[in-house]
């Protein structure tokens, strides 16, 4: 991890705890792909293969003991007001979904009781979550160049790197043709005050804050795509407008949770997407223990 995440997500902690994490050193940043903040428990920092905890003396421990650096109720009510720029009143939308976007891409989780408003919103936050975005710049060169003018489904479990492959998959196409992104979370352009935050490609238009389904509808009517980027296909609705898209001549980029063939077909809308018979390929990443790596290709 460069250290220009690092300091975008610390600038937004209180003093006291900005200088304990800006103490760590270097080298156990490098591979951190979460910081965790609890009211009444640890602030710890998750990696692939363990987690660490800070302690009172600003070192990170294995073990979650005495020693730990306790987060209270008013550090986690600064940051959240930080987030904010200190005007909750302005930021309902984000308070609504329960994330942020800052700086450098840093996705910010928050959960916490919500009001019983109409439109509900979350009034007392319980714990944080910093997740770091990744761009691996060639990660996805092999899939791109393999199948360029195929329509491609990329599927993996939790933290098997799909979201990392897709938003390479972006950029390679992006440089070289009319590309439209459908991030519905923001999460692969990681837009922040419209600007990305993540390298997506020269010629490709960011469609966000919108389902998949209608952000495809309306890429194909105003931006006359010739591929389709989206993230985590979950619902007919989507394969409903995929299955469209592709219709008028739109080659499609996609991702869906799973980790085999077997487990996919288990869900109606992938299976309405293999039936349509205008899929072409689905890659299926090996999983959390070698993010990104390809397991299998299977050929529709």
């Amino acid at each position: 991890m460069g250290s220009t995440s690092f300091e975008s997500i610390t600038a937004y902690f209180p003093e006291k705890l900005r200088k304990l994490m800006l103490s760590i050193p270097a080298t156990l940043l490098e591979d951190l792909t979460e910081i965790r903040l609890r009211t009444a428990g640890p602030v710890y920092l998750v990696y692939s293969d363990r987690i660490l905890y800070l302690c009172i003396s600003g070192r990170l421990s294995s073990v979650y003991n005495e020693s730990a650096y306790i987060v209270g109720a008013s550090v986690i009510r600064d940051i959240v007001d930080r987030l904010c720029h200190f005007s909750v009143h302005s930021c309902t939308k984000q308070l609504s979904e329960g994330f942020f976007v800052i700086e450098n891409g840093v996705r910010v989780g928050l959960s916490g009781a919500y009001s019983s408003s109409i439109n509900p919103i979350l009034t007392e936050f319980t714990s944080l979550n910093f997740r770091l975005s990744r761009s691996v710049d060639g990660c996805a060169e092999e899939i791109f160049s393999s199948y360029y003018d195929n329509n491609i489904m990329i599927c993996g479990g939790v933290n098997s790197g799909k979201t990392t492959i897709l938003r390479d998959i972006c950029r390679l196409s992006g440089n070289l043709r009319k590309t439209a992104l459908i991030d519905e979370r923001n999460e692969i352009s990681c837009l922040c005050k419209g600007v990305p935050q993540r390298s997506i490609g020269a010629m490709t238009d960011v469609i966000s804050n919108i389902s998949r389904s209608e952000g495809i509808v309306s890429a194909i009517r105003t931006l006359s795509p010739e591929v389709i980027v989206c993230d985590e296909i979950a619902s007919v609705d989507d394969s409903e407008a995929i299955i469209n898209g592709i219709g008028c001549g739109v080659k499609f980029i996609v991702t869906a949770h799973g980790n085999c063939f077997t487990e996919l077909m288990k869900r109606k809308e992938i299976i309405k997407l293999k039936d349509s018979g205008l899929m072409d390929i689905i890659v299926f990443l090996k999983g959390a223990s070698a993010p990104g790596k390809i397991r299998e290709v299977v050929r529709l």
